[in-house]
């Protein structure tokens, strides 16, 4: 399967799978404001139910492990329907133990799909990683700016007990996936003659790599997390509608995955550690510039905010595949593992600083600490095996 030759309807095949699942894993956020005050939660509790959905992120590593025994081109097709069921049902949940369970099972979903869908995507990407993980993101990104519109659509169309009507178009979107993903074994084309089981190997011998990579990661974690979780929150308490939040977290998340499209072709040109020393400056800037900005001019910068949190996801994860080891699963299981820690970490401190000081205040907070990804960088490439 791996070529020099970019294959574009299969990129764009499995792109399309991301953007299904991501568009339902993506209700949580805008749908927070209605669970705060159905449930009565603080924004520590409310954190605590993003961490849920994150949870089980920290199976990536097992699956990684095993990913050369599972049904790679089931899981594609499979684990966005299961997604979209539960996120469909997350308005009718009667406590908070059944919203609990629906956000660990799409957790569970979303590491079954997160770890093999970007490998076949790299695969079919030729020499041209960067390229193919932007359409990649672009799928998650363009799911995460429609998923909110979405979501308080239905709810002011049916209610919030009535969004469970959003699970009928994912079946026809699964049924259509189902008859344009080839039918091949897509597991065995990551293997290539190397012995199999060699897991802790790899994570020992890339551990330094990976180190580096979650303290980048962690450093903009507060600041994304502040964005991606509570903006709608955040324009709440300072008076605005659930439609005006939801609007903002689109307009974030459009541009986001503009910024995710654009940002894996230009690292190809420019140098995937150079962008991310670029990202790690100009992100914290903007920032600043929003929380001390009055409304128009937020959602202008929020244009800005979405292309710079975000223009390292499809960076991050082409440098990731691109340090030669040859469990490629098995890294990006690590990369999706870093992930979840350093997002649970940040969702829950967020909140609990949410409650403490305010979210303004946090803002404030989470911007100046995203500086800190500036050395962090410089670190990513003393130990990665690329180094521009």
């Amino acid at each position: 399967m791996t070529s020099k030759i970019f294959h574009w309807p299969k990129v764009l095949i499995i792109s399309a799978a991301h953007f299904l699942h991501d568009v339902y894993s993506s209700f949580l956020p805008p749908l927070l404001p209605l669970i705060i005050s159905k449930f009565n939660l603080s924004l520590t509790s409310a954190s605590l139910l993003l961490m849920l959905q994150n949870l089980p992120s920290i199976l990536s590593l097992f699956v990684g492990a095993v990913a050369h025994k599972l049904p790679w081109r089931l899981l594609i097709i499979l684990t966005p329907l299961l997604t979209a069921l539960c996120g469909s049902l997350l308005g009718l949940a009667p406590n908070l133990v059944v919203l609990g369970a629906l956000l660990v099972t799409m957790g569970i979903s979303s590491a079954l799909f997160h770890v093999p869908s970007p490998i076949v995507i790299r695969n079919y990407s030729g020499n041209k990683s960067g390229k193919g993980m932007s359409w990649y993101m672009l799928g998650g990104e363009g799911a995460r700016m429609v998923g909110p519109i979405l979501i308080v659509a239905a709810v002011s169309w049916w209610t919030l007990e009535g969004t469970w009507r959003l699970i009928f178009p994912a079946v026809v979107f699964s049924l259509i996936l189902h008859l344009m993903l080839e039918k091949r074994d897509y597991q065995s084309n990551t293997q290539q003659g190397v012995p199999i089981g060699n897991w802790r190997k790899t994570l020992k011998q890339y551990a330094p790599f990976l180190l580096s990579l979650a303290t980048y990661m962690l450093f903009r974690s507060v600041m994304k997390a502040s964005m991606a979780t509570f903006l709608p929150t955040y324009l709440g308490l300072k008076g605005n509608t659930l439609i005006t939040g939801a609007i903002a977290l689109s307009v974030l998340q459009g541009s986001a995955a503009f910024g995710s499209f654009i940002a894996g072709g230009i690292s190809d040109r420019v140098g995937r550690l150079k962008s991310l020393i670029f990202l790690a400056i100009s992100a914290p800037f903007f920032m600043l510039l929003f929380v001390y900005s009055g409304f128009m001019v937020q959602m202008v910068l929020l244009v800005f905010l979405g292309v710079l949190l975000y223009a390292t996801s499809p960076i991050l994860l082409a440098l990731v595949l691109e340090q030669g080891s040859d469990q490629p699963a098995m890294m990006n299981a690590g990369f999706t593992t870093i992930n979840f820690i350093t997002n649970a970490i940040a969702v829950i401190s967020t909140g609990f600083l949410g409650d403490r000081i305010g979210l303004s205040t946090t803002f404030h907070f989470s911007a100046f600490l995203a500086f800190g990804a500036l050395p962090a960088a410089l670190l990513l490439r003393r130990n990665s095996l690329v180094k521009r």
